[in-house]
């Protein structure tokens, strides 16, 4: 059970993942029981968010109207902004190499919604700092996945974490928060650039257990992109045992992304499937996806039934329908979906999520003043050599697919 009393001294990830004891795991799937933290003993403190940039041409970044938009003077006196915008986070590498396309500009691309030309009114290049959300599957069917004889279950989740953070988050501008979800999303970090803060992260990771066989994917999503009442954050020691948060797809100004490492499966969300994608849909937030549980189910999907067991034990059609919910929520959000089998693949994929996330082109246009709450399909076409014809056969875009306009 994570729990808020801990040794706070720096860990590498060599010795993270290295010279810890190994231990055989064994899980009973029938015990669902609800993970109950111990409360929070300090002040509570409302979650912090990386200081907010204006983007190209100086305006706001926001997908629909908000008038609760408030931004305060150094007077404290407040202001209310109301503006709409479209953004749309974009990718651009070559169909048979692979190959990241840099240095395009914003006559390079043409954004349609429902087929119909937008003006793109704001662009920025892909030199912005990052602010990633990574979102962990801590939970006890993480260690039934993921466990051997040589090392627990969740390593599978915590390495590529560790990895992540101490190799490619930069102290000086980027800014990451943890969530670590079971039965529910508990925040660990709000957003830091401070690496003993992260290593603070891993090493209360390392030392605990999971303690409920629960894994609500789906809440996890929307607290991360649209907020809401949860666990106050762990590290944080507050008094108070929830806390107030502000989904990622309000932050303004920063480039934004979901690093969320699972594997697929939910097991007992308050939402459903098509309600987290929506959220994910119309966050414009791009979520990259690292799937676990992979090397499990290719040793032993053929003697798996095929739905789950009595006594909760997934099915062959739960892994299948797990894959391809992390394959949608990629797609559609203009992010990438690895499923990673064995370790020696963490390397090349953690360098792709970076490239990927470090790469996007921010694209943004003004929606005029419908409110018809409809869902509108996204289109991005590039011309990369400036001919003045679309280059749909040669590169491939990632972007988000659709934008939910507001209703009334």
């Amino acid at each position: 059970m994570l729990r808020n009393a801990f040794v706070r001294r720096l860990f590498t990830v060599a010795f993270a993942t290295a010279l810890l004891p190994a231990s055989t795991m064994h899980v009973d799937f029938s015990a669902h029981a609800q993970s109950r933290r111990q409360p929070p003993t300090t002040p509570q403190k409302k979650n912090k968010r990386p200081d907010e940039q204006k983007p190209a041409d100086g305006q706001p970044s926001q997908d629909e109207p908000l008038p609760t938009d408030i931004l305060k003077t150094p007077q404290d006196e407040v202001v209310k902004v109301t503006a709409s915008l479209v953004n749309i986070e974009t990718v651009v590498y070559h169909k048979k190499t692979g190959q990241i396309v840099q240095g395009l500009k914003k006559e390079n691309f043409k954004v349609f919604e429902d087929g119909v030309e937008q003006t793109v009114t704001n662009f920025s290049t892909p030199d912005a700092p990052i602010t990633v959300a990574m979102v962990l599957e801590y939970s006890r069917l993480t260690e039934a996945l993921g466990g051997n004889r040589f090392e627990p279950g969740r390593y599978e989740v915590i390495r590529p974490m560790a990895l992540f953070l101490s190799r490619f988050i930069r102290p000086e501008t980027d800014y990451v928060s943890v969530i670590a979800y079971d039965m529910r999303p508990t925040p660990l970090t709000d957003f830091t650039n401070d690496p003993r803060r992260i290593n603070e992260v891993i090493n209360l990771l390392l030392r605990n257990r999971p303690a409920s066989s629960e894994a609500n994917l789906f809440d996890a999503l929307k607290l991360t992109l649209a907020g809401g009442r949860g666990d106050s954050v762990v590290l944080e020691d507050s008094k108070e045992e929830k806390a107030e948060y502000s989904g990622l797809a309000e932050l303004q100004g920063r480039r934004r992304a979901v690093f969320l490492i699972c594997s697929g499966i939910d097991t007992f969300s308050k939402i459903n499937y098509d309600d987290a994608r929506k959220i994910a849909q119309n966050s414009g937030v791009p979520i990259y996806i690292i799937g676990t549980g992979e090397l499990f189910f290719k040793k032993y999907g053929n003697q798996l039934g095929a739905t789950d067991s009595i006594s909760g034990a997934p099915g062959r059609l739960t892994f299948l329908q797990a894959q391809n919910t992390l394959r949608t929520f990629a797609a559609e959000t203009g992010g990438a979906y690895f499923p990673v089998t064995f370790e020696g693949e963490l390397n090349t994929v953690l360098s792709s999520i970076n490239n990927l996330m470090r790469s996007q082109y921010s694209l943004g246009y003004n929606p005029g003043e419908r409110r018809d709450g409809k869902k509108h399909k996204l289109e991005v076409k590039v011309d990369v050599d400036g001919d003045g014809q679309p280059d749909d056969k040669l590169y491939r875009i990632n972007h988000r697919q659709f934008y939910l306009a507001p209703k009334g």
